[in-house]
């Protein structure tokens, strides 16, 4: 069974509660793992969530841990993340640099993609950070040093300019709208399969013995709406993803 580590899409919400003199704070978590965990274990693939929260401390930092997943699927995770063990934040010691682990692991034949939101490619305010970073070097993107956000709140329409790709075989039909993305230019040596706006939405690449994927917009609201995730197409779309950076298609 193909196997994906998803990194990532969870978040912790701090509010301020006012009640005339008297004021609490609240805490809540929330992930926005569902639309995508449920696309991809309905195609039989096993999914594993690392929450953002976890990341730091468990991402894994070597090629033969990483070697028990297939697929890597980085979402709304900045590179910092990953990057910053405790061990090295908190302790002060050395410890591998996960990206460049990362970037070794797809060279010898691993999937990697990237989706989109605010602390994917460099992010909101650039504080997804992956501009020149090993991570950097293997995705089909070429990333902006500034941030790359473009909000679209009154919908954009995608299009598919590669239809022979296996990654959009069977996604019939119109796409539906999305509502923001990250923009970024590509590599000379990958395909763009879909566009945005004019932009790169969809786009692969070739990396030593494995394949790179980026996906410009999210994989869940806000960016990617409710009418995105319940279309059929989006199941097909990922779970051909997957299975194309797993090289089964």
């Amino acid at each position: 069974m193909t196997s994906v580590l998803v990194a990532g899409e969870s978040w912790v919400s701090e509010a301020t509660h006012y009640k005339g003199f008297d004021a609490f704070t609240s805490v809540t978590f929330h992930t926005g793992i569902d639309p995508l965990r449920d696309a991809l274990t309905g195609a039989g693939i096993e999914v594993t969530h690392m929450p953002a929260h976890d990341v730091p401390a468990r991402f894994p930092s070597s090629v033969e841990e990483l070697a028990a997943f297939d697929v890597v699927i980085l979402s709304d995770i900045g590179a910092n993340s990953i990057l910053l063990h405790p061990d090295t934040w908190i302790e002060g010691r050395r410890r591998p640099n996960r990206l460049a682990v990362l970037a070794e692991w797809v060279r010898g034949g691993g999937g990697l993609a990237m989706a989109g939101g605010y602390l994917s490619f460099q992010g909101f305010e650039g504080k997804g950070f992956y501009r020149g970073t090993a991570v950097d070097e293997v995705l089909p993107s070429v990333i902006s040093p500034y941030d790359d956000r473009v909000e679209t709140p009154e919908g954009v329409d995608p299009k598919v300019v590669d239809e022979s790709h296996a990654v959009v075989s069977g996604v019939d039909g119109e796409w539906p709208f999305l509502l923001g993305y990250n923009r970024f230019a590509v590599k000379d040596d990958a395909q763009v399969l879909a566009e945005v706006a004019g932009d790169p939405l969809l786009a692969v690449r070739g990396v030593g013995q494995g394949r790179t994927l980026a996906w410009a917009s999210d994989i869940g609201p806000h960016w990617c709406p409710t009418e995105f995730v319940e279309w059929p197409g989006y199941a097909t779309l990922f779970g051909n993803a997957v299975r194309w950076l797993a090289r089964e298609s």
